[in-house]
């Protein structure tokens, strides 16, 4: 089993920055895309960000041109910077990362317990 590790998360006042990192560790593998998704009160899950082995990246339309994804194959890490922070993206941010134990082996997804990010006007 894979862990995903969290950090990053915190208050901020609007139009300030965070930097979510998360680090992917355990029985891997590879590694195939990995992405950020949040929780907003009373909002269903969404995706906001998610990057491909390859670094090919796609994101929300709320959060295109303020959000970055990148990540780091070496560490099995994925960093999500958020820049002009709004009030609308309070919410609990999750990683995801989909994997294998072997080169032809199943995948697997695993995520991460979450982090609080609150942004106050």
């Amino acid at each position: 089993q894979a862990q995903l590790v969290e950090s990053g998360g915190g208050l901020v006042q609007a139009g300030g920055s965070l930097r979510l990192s998360c680090a992917a560790s355990g029985s891997i593998f590879m590694i195939d895309a990995m992405g950020w998704y949040r929780r907003a009160p009373g909002k269903q899950r969404e995706l906001v960000a998610v990057i491909t082995s390859g670094g090919s990246a796609n994101y929300a339309d709320s959060v295109k041109g303020r959000f970055a994804i990148s990540r780091d194959n070496a560490k099995n890490t994925v960093i999500l910077q958020m820049n002009s922070l709004k009030p609308e993206d309070t919410a609990v941010y999750y990683c995801n990362a989909g994997y294998r134990t072997m080169a032809w082996g199943r995948s697997y997804s695993t995520w991460g317990q979450g982090t609080q990010v609150t942004v106050s006007s």
